[in-house]
């Protein structure tokens, strides 16, 4: 549609619309009112197509800046206390535009400012308005002070007071909460420049709110919500039918002689719920809690994560080859090593994400979306798209738990039996579906919250509970995946699992098996950085231990990698800069280190093991 210059009439008609909301060529009060109600319910549909446009193509939002649509969204949004669908359809077009638009962002004016400030500020009326101070805190907030040091100096104290009191405000219904959520969010990307003796406190009030969207059962809810539309909506039709009823009584005997054309009932019991809007105040209640659900477990992995070094900064490590090995030679040390730092937290989130039992609340979410829940929904087509939202706050729980794991000691995991029954859990949720690897988004979100929950584990000492056999049909699934994401993550389990492996006994036909399987993906799967993680997962396999020995030997690990070794090393710098990001680089850089020391130390093997 892009592509056929659909924008042109589009801002076009955005602007004639702009235009007409502030015409008074229609003298009468009654027919300007007529007029003016028009005009709006236009610019309304206008506006949902603008929206959806730019949220798949990034060549709309483009023409978006380009053509100065921000000023005209803005003024319909500005509308909101005589016309709130067209304000809220204007605050989810600002939610698609702001997002990673830094060129947006830089012409966001003071009097923008202002109308997103009034709309937040206005008081709460509806569910409708609910909703839209809700799209205007986070989508819009949010994303602007996200990475954004300007914004943040020019914060004044009145404008830290609303969101305070956005975190502060009474929950009196989903949206609120979704609200609050939201704005803990922003909170959060703003905590930099709260003064340090209020941060404790800041975070902490974060984190409470979090939790608090984390203890409430969705699945619960939704049920609730659908029989509370179920309910209204039987009780509309039973209050039409005494209506009607009432309006029958009384007729004059004249009356009933005369015929009368049979009247036509409207089927209310059975389709004005497949008709309502998505927009019903149910409905809306239930999509709010998914939503902040969804949105409390991404905030908590921001929460986890650290900086990582800029892509300025590798490319001065990676100006070379040899500075690039040198580099890694001297920073890494003989065992090899972390690439990046590990993940640290301040004593005072680290706190709140224990005091609040975080960890134990996104452990629950991992698991299947209610079945109640999803049958519920499943049986109306406008509560459908709710199994999918369900979904999606199960598949953010298990990126949650790739991040918690990865940070917090086992004692704040709730000790080694819970981590056991989280990966039983794991396992569980995995091989319960037979056709779990169709399911990418899953797939991916599952195997890197196993992959680090494994990791620790082994770390830990902690036994684990995949079988050799549930290990490798895992692994088969996922390689051929058509995600790089959850190839890595397979063989990087395979490499986790066969490293504990190698130091137990009776393990010698398991470890050929990985030992073979590992070999084949390093040498045949096209994404270099697929390779590198299935070589390091070599290393970690048969770099120590009896067993291992006995299977490199018997597989024939030394003469395969002495025959890709060069193969590997061409391909890392024929393919290196110009379709690998700088930190993938720094590992394929690592790996190639690596693998020279390891062809080293598998020659002494074998000469050892063949004397």
């Amino acid at each position: 549609m892009v592509t056929k210059d659909i924008m042109t009439p589009l801002v076009a008609l955005l602007r004639e619309c702009s235009a007409g909301l502030d015409s008074n060529e229609v003298p009468p009060r009654e027919e300007k009112e007529q007029h003016r109600h028009s005009v709006e319910n236009i610019a309304n549909e206008a506006v949902n197509v603008l929206w959806n446009i730019c949220e798949c193509s990034n060549r709309a939002v483009s023409i978006f800046n380009k053509e100065g649509c921000l000023e005209i969204v803005l003024k319909y949004l500005s509308r909101f206390p005589s016309n709130v669908d067209l304000a809220i359809s204007a605050a989810y077009c600002l939610q698609t535009v702001t997002e990673e638009n830094p060129e947006l962002l830089k012409s966001l004016s003071a009097s923008a400012l202002h109308v997103l400030e009034s709309a937040m500020r206005a008081p709460v009326s509806s569910m409708a308005y609910t909703l839209l101070k809700t799209l205007v805190a986070a989508y819009c907030l949010q994303t602007v002070t996200e990475e954004n040091p300007e914004l943040l100096k020019s914060l004044s104290a009145s404008a830290l007071h609303v969101l305070e009191s956005a975190m502060r405000a009474p929950v009196s219904s989903m949206a609120y909460t979704l609200l609050k959520t939201l704005v803990a969010g922003t909170v959060w990307n703003l905590k930099d420049i709260i003064p340090s003796k209020s941060q404790a406190e800041i975070i902490s009030a974060i984190l409470k709110i979090l939790s608090e969207v984390l203890e409430m059962d969705a699945g619960a809810v939704v049920i609730q919500m659908k029989e509370a539309e179920t309910q209204r909506l039987r009780t509309a039709a039973e209050t039409e039918e005494m209506l009607e009823n009432a309006n029958g009584v009384g007729l004059t005997e004249d009356d009933e002689m005369e015929e009368t054309p049979p009247r036509r009932r409207v089927r209310r019991k059975t389709f004005i719920s497949d008709l309502l809007p998505p927009t019903n105040e149910e409905l809306r209640e239930a999509t709010a809690l998914l939503t902040a659900q969804q949105t409390a477990l991404e905030i908590i992995v921001n929460v986890c994560c650290s900086e990582d070094p800029s892509d300025d900064e590798w490319e001065e490590e990676l100006s070379s080859s040899d500075e690039s090995e040198a580099f890694m030679e001297s920073s890494l040390g003989e065992g090899g090593g972390q690439l990046l730092s590990p993940l640290c937290l301040s004593h005072e989130t680290h706190a709140a994400l224990t005091n609040f039992h975080i960890p134990r609340k996104v452990f629950e979410k991992t698991a299947f979306p209610s079945s109640a829940a999803v049958d519920v929904c499943s049986r109306n087509p406008t509560w459908k798209p709710l199994v999918r939202k369900m979904n999606t706050v199960q598949w953010r729980a298990l990126v949650c738990v790739q991040s918690l794991v990865s940070l917090l000691e086992v004692e704040h995991l709730g000790g080694a039996p819970a981590l056991q029954a989280l990966a039983q859990h794991l396992s569980t949720l995995l091989f319960s579906q037979p056709d779990f690897a169709k399911h990418v988004d899953f797939l991916e979100a599952i195997s890197s919250a196993l992959r680090a929950l494994l990791q620790t584990m082994a770390a830990k000492n902690i036994s684990q509970c995949m079988t050799p056999d549930q290990l490798m049909t895992l692994c088969r699934a996922g390689i051929q995946s058509g995600s790089v994401g959850v190839r890595v993550n397979v063989v990087s389990i395979l490499g986790i699992t066969g490293s504990v492996l190698a130091k137990e006994d009776g393990a010698l036909e398991t470890l050929k098996t990985i030992g073979c399987f590992l070999l084949e993906v390093a040498t045949k799967d096209p994404s270099l950085v697929v390779v590198g993680e299935a070589l390091d997962a070599l290393f970690d396999v048969f770099a120590d231990g009896s067993e291992a020995e006995r299977a490199s030997v018997q597989i024939r690990l030394l003469s395969a990698l002495k025959e890709f070794q060069p193969v590997f090393k061409m391909k890392v710098r024929k393919e290196g800069k110009g379709k690998y990001s700088p930190d993938q680089l720094c590992v394929l850089n690592n790996v190639k280190t690596n693998l020279r020391r390891f062809v080293a130390y598998q020659e002494t093997v074998e000469k050892r093991l063949t004397a």
